[in-house]
């Protein structure tokens, strides 16, 4: 995919320092990351709310923002950039009517502020609270109308700060299906900020893992968050399930790893026999096993017997979190309505597969290479 958006800025504050990379082409990215980790922060240097102290902002080869750079300062003003921002709180004016909010961007072009107005509210399927006013609205009818008022202007940039997180589940995916569906109508480039991993999954097409102030990871969404890079992105993206264990194998074919005295196999990747690595295993990838039932081809390798130490349901999925033989704990997740016959409770027996393809080593800070250099 073909860059369009480039940062490449800087952000000093007493006790936090914003140093983001980052390429975004015509895509949603997501960008995932705990509170304070500088999300909201890039969106607003993007949009020209906020100057960096230094860097460059670029879109389709024109500069928002250079300094301290080669070429001349500059500084667009936000009005002058195309940027279209959906605010956390949505920030719609309260004395206007869903209409009268849309319309607001285009106040200038009086021959079609209204006419394009209420042909958003028809695309975004609202055009029957064109004369409510915010205070008469849910928070899903808001998000809709502070989106088509983002789009008003006909942006290049459409920039969403937590767009999903005063709404319920039904109104959550009807969103991210509508905000999909628009962005390739549009052909938009759109940073979207959550700290929620069902979001990420529902709008995004790639993630940057942020951190600190940084990148710490950029791609499809399911592949950074089935393989994270680094002991900071599992950490960021809540894979539970690391520890270290001893390689005692490794060839084409695979590794055999020593996880204190439990025998791990997982497929090929960098490393040497004899180093003592970190690895995980996220809880979607351990594996309930029927006893009773015939075990594919998949789920041979990394079998063991487990006890139930906590069992918890949240909404459709469920959680166990088990004790190997080992003595360590692994948590598994599962869609709640599964394994119903083997009737878990604490203080039971099952037994699970590790399952191999899923066991990877972690890198970067603190991991492979790091220990290795």
């Amino acid at each position: 995919m073909t860059p369009r958006l480039r940062l490449d800025i800087e952000k000093r504050y007493d006790s936090f320092e914003l140093h983001m990379e980052l390429e975004v082409g015509t895509e949603i990215m997501v960008l995932f990351g705990p509170s304070g980790a500088g999300k909201t922060t890039t969106l607003q240097a993007v949009s020209g709310l906020l100057s960096p102290d230094a860097g460059e902002i670029e879109f389709d080869g024109d500069v928002f923002f250079r300094r301290s750079r080669p070429g001349d300062r500059v500084d667009l003003p936000a009005r002058r950039r195309g940027v279209g921002y959906v605010f956390q709180g949505y920030a719609l004016f309260p004395h206007l009517t869903a209409l009268e909010n849309v319309a607001f961007p285009l106040r200038g072009h009086t021959s079609r502020g209204k006419p394009e107005a209420e042909e958003l509210l028809e695309s975004m399927r609202i055009q029957h609270l064109a004369h409510r006013y915010p205070r008469e609205m849910s928070g899903g009818q808001q998000q809709r109308v502070a989106l088509a008022r983002a789009l008003a202007a006909r942006p290049g940039i459409l920039l969403l700060d937590e767009p999903f997180s005063a709404v319920d589940r039904p109104m959550r995916e009807r969103l991210q299906r509508d905000l999909r569906r628009l962005q390739a109508e549009l052909g938009l480039v759109v940073l979207c900020v959550t700290h929620n991993l069902e979001d990420a999954f529902g709008v995004g097409h790639r993630l940057a893992v942020v951190q600190d102030g940084r990148v710490q990871q950029v791609g499809r969404v399911g592949e950074v968050l089935r393989r994270p890079r680094d002991l900071r992105s599992a950490e960021v993206v809540g894979v539970s399930n690391v520890f270290h264990a001893l390689v005692v194998e490794a060839s084409a074919d695979g590794l055999v790893l020593d996880w204190d005295g439990l025998r791990l196999e997982a497929p090929p990747q960098h490393t040497e026999v004899g180093e003592r690595v970190p690895v995980y295993i996220r809880p979607e990838d351990v594996k309930v096993l029927y006893p009773d039932r015939r075990i594919g081809e998949s789920l041979r390798a990394n079998r063991v017997e487990a006890v139930v130490v906590d069992l918890h349901h949240s909404g459709t999925v469920q959680s166990l979190r088990v004790e190997l033989p080992n003595g360590h704990e692994v948590d598994v997740r599962f869609p709640g309505y599964t394994y119903l016959p083997l009737n878990l409770s604490v203080g039971g027996t099952v037994e699970l597969c590790l399952r191999r393809e899923a066991v990877g080593l972690l890198h970067g800070p603190e991991g492979v290479e790091a220990r290795s250099s």
